[in-house]
């Protein structure tokens, strides 16, 4: 996989729009594109401000192929779903693990319950 395709690998797994991208990593939206698509070679302070945009350290970009090869397409969904969590203020992040965390331990209850009763 060549640089410009893992980039395109982490930007969609993070659930960002190329413009989001050039536009936080302050490069040219259609310079952008080119970059993403093979048409150029970036600069190394571009891959750089692509990788601080993308919030991943720079090496993530070099080994995209391991991070995201095993990601189907319900895992995606559930990564795009909490990039987003990760762009929510601390008080509606607290929130939001609140409830997961209220669900999470309904079920582990509930299972803990099951087992006690199929094993009576």
């Amino acid at each position: 996989m060549d640089l410009g395709e893992a980039i395109k690998k982490v930007r969609e797994a993070k659930g960002m729009s190329q413009k989001e991208v050039a536009i936080a990593s302050k490069i040219d939206n259609s310079n952008y594109s080119r970059i993403e698509n093979g048409k150029t070679d970036p600069s190394f302070s571009s891959v750089v401000k692509i990788a601080a945009a993308l919030g991943v350290p720079l090496y993530d970009l070099f080994k995209a192929d391991e991070l995201f090869a095993d990601v189907n397409s319900f895992d995606k969904s559930l990564l795009e779903k909490m990039a987003l969590v990760e762009h929510l203020d601390k008080k509606e992040k607290t929130a939001f693990y609140a409830v997961l965390d209220a669900f999470l331990g309904k079920k582990k209850m509930k299972d803990a319950l099951s087992n006690v009763l199929t094993n009576v």
